[in-house]
């Protein structure tokens, strides 16, 4: 088994985690706590209502014992109609376990102005946007030149192939095409995508769950409850208990890139076609005529990540 710190540098990397909780956005935020400087947590509608993913990301925090700001960001995208996920996620968007009582409250409701902030103040910080990339696009509209000093962009979103949203596009980037066309359209050097087709490789099942049920801490049961409803919500849906652990992928490519082959593509998000908006489209060519501006993410080991996960769930001293 991978031990919770096996793979991590002496000096975790800094990040700002965007997202929209969310069940595997908690276990994001978890993995995030572990292996990352956390500078903050920003939150934008998705999976449910901002007032929702910002309530729930103030209660992982209170479950994980995370001690970050939390700044609220964009209520919507930045045109069209405002999507969601209640499907899977439960109409709370954190389903299955309690949610425990707490005194947590957001530090702000200005995430671009935090992000700016932060980001001018930590030079060599990663963003990782895992939701809509509402607010990342304001923060590049806002101030274009904070991305100079960012050390990269790991966004989970997109697909090779088929979506989930639709048949060509994947949600978080069907929720806001136009921001997410800013944010991979930047410019910046080291964007990192964690689409469908990587993040399907790291599958959570019964058997998981077993290993979860297995630690004896509050936050482990919170976890089991939790990864309980997903499971019954995609058999609701699919048929099988299994789901694929989305978000704490795009992470995990920060921390550990070594469980990570990508490959430099050209990507480009499609914005108005009748059957295909929201789709991100990966040149594969081998010839490509434009140059690469993603590094598209084609493997994981996604054994190694469920050890890193579980680890999250131990204490951190556990070996």
């Amino acid at each position: 088994m991978v031990g919770p710190d096996c793979g991590v540098s002496k000096t975790k990397p800094q990040i700002i985690l965007d997202c929209d909780p969310g069940l595997d956005d908690a276990m994001a935020i978890a993995v995030a706590a572990r292996h990352t400087d956390l500078l903050g947590i920003t939150t934008v509608a998705g999976n449910v209502s901002l007032q929702l993913t910002t309530a729930n990301a103030l209660t992982v925090c209170e479950v994980f014992d995370v001690n970050v700001p939390v700044h609220s960001g964009a209520a919507q995208p930045l045109t069209g109609p405002t999507v969601d996920a209640a499907e899977i996620h439960g109409e709370s968007g954190l389903n299955g376990p309690d949610h425990p009582e707490h005194s947590r409250s957001i530090d702000g409701d200005n995430a671009v102005e935090f992000m700016v902030e932060t980001l001018r103040a930590n030079p060599g910080a990663w963003l990782v946007p895992i939701g809509p990339m509402t607010n990342i696009a304001q923060v590049i509209k806002a101030d274009p030149g904070v991305l100079d000093s960012v050390a990269g962009i790991s966004f989970m979103g997109g697909a090779r192939t088929v979506g989930n949203a639709t048949a060509t596009a994947e949600f978080n980037i069907w929720g806001d095409p136009e921001a997410a066309a800013i944010v991979i359209g930047c410019g910046h050097p080291n964007i990192r995508m964690s689409g469908l087709q990587l993040t399907s490789q790291f599958q959570v099942h019964d058997g998981f769950l077993g290993r979860v049920k297995a630690i004896d801490t509050d936050a482990a049961r919170w976890t089991h409850a939790l990864l309980d409803f997903l499971l019954d919500a995609v058999a609701g849906l699919e048929g099988f208990r299994t789901s694929s652990m989305h978000d704490p992928v795009a992470v995990l490519s920060v921390t550990h890139p070594e469980l990570v082959q990508a490959e430099p593509r050209r990507v480009d998000v499609e914005l108005a076609g009748v059957h295909t908006r929201g789709m991100t489209v990966v040149d594969q060519r081998s010839r490509a005529p434009e140059a690469p501006n993603v590094q598209v993410g084609m493997t994981i080991n996604g054994g190694a990540m469920a050890d890193l996960l579980l680890g999250c769930l131990a204490p951190e001293d556990a070996s």
